[in-house]
């Protein structure tokens, strides 16, 4: 009923920019929470920030002040702006979303499918 898409992965040098994004589509009611997760290989997924409906975010230690969430208004597009990349920051990122769907109103977890981040020293 409702699919999460994602782009602009890519391989970036260290200290260098990359911007993600995550179209949801489908029978949206509202969004509660957005969110972008990532999962270094050999590691678990982990958070990297949480968007609320009111606006409140939740970044993690390893990304503040580098890394900001944002939503376009007025659609069900959000971004992850990273600035100053390094090494560690190799990852696939997901993005996710909490989605409250027209039909039952019920809330549905979503994911994207990923795409890879690779940063180079």
């Amino acid at each position: 009923q409702v699919q999460l898409v994602e782009s602009g992965g890519g391989l970036v040098q260290a200290g260098g920019s990359l911007r993600l994004s995550c179209a949801a589509s489908g029978s949206i009611f509202s969004i509660t929470n957005m969110g972008w997760y990532r999962q270094a290989p050999g590691k678990q997924r982990e958070l990297v920030v949480d968007l609320t409906s009111g606006g409140g975010t939740n970044y993690a230690d390893s990304v503040k002040g580098r890394f900001t969430i944002s939503r376009e208004n007025g659609k069900n597009t959000f971004y992850l702006q990273m600035n100053s990349l390094k090494p560690e920051d190799t990852a696939v990122y997901y993005c996710n979303a909490r989605i409250r769907v027209t039909a039952t109103l019920r809330l549905v977890d979503s994911w994207g499918q990923g795409t890879q981040v690779t940063v180079s020293s």
